[in-house]
């Protein structure tokens, strides 16, 4: 037996189908909504002026928790003899942390 699925997106302001999803941001905080052809016009209108005079900027390249990976010159031994001499607990293998990277990255 087959089936068939179909999926209707609707607008999330007036209910009307055919709709999209957008995505902006405000204050730091991401939003998704799914609007018409008509309502995405409406919010692009709306928020023109704003984008006209607003600076464009790039997203960090951070991991979701925050961390960040050696820089790729950095060699992970010399991280780990430097955290040593300097009374950094560091382990012997794994993962080093944000902040033993953080602090070898800002001295050399």
């Amino acid at each position: 037996m087959s089936r068939n699925v179909s999926v209707v997106v609707t607008d999330d302001l007036d209910g009307s189908t055919d709709a999209r999803t957008v995505s902006f941001g405000l204050d730091g905080v991401a939003y998704e909504i799914d609007l018409s052809e008509q309502n995405r016009e409406r919010l692009g209108g709306a928020l023109a002026p704003f984008i006209h005079a607003a600076r464009r900027v790039q997203r960090a390249s951070r991991s979701r928790n925050g961390s960040r990976r050696p820089a790729p010159g950095a060699d992970r031994a010399a991280v780990r003899a430097w955290a040593k001499e300097a009374g950094l607990q560091v382990s012997e293998r794994g993962r080093i942390s944000s902040e033993v990277m953080r602090q070898y990255e800002a001295r050399h």
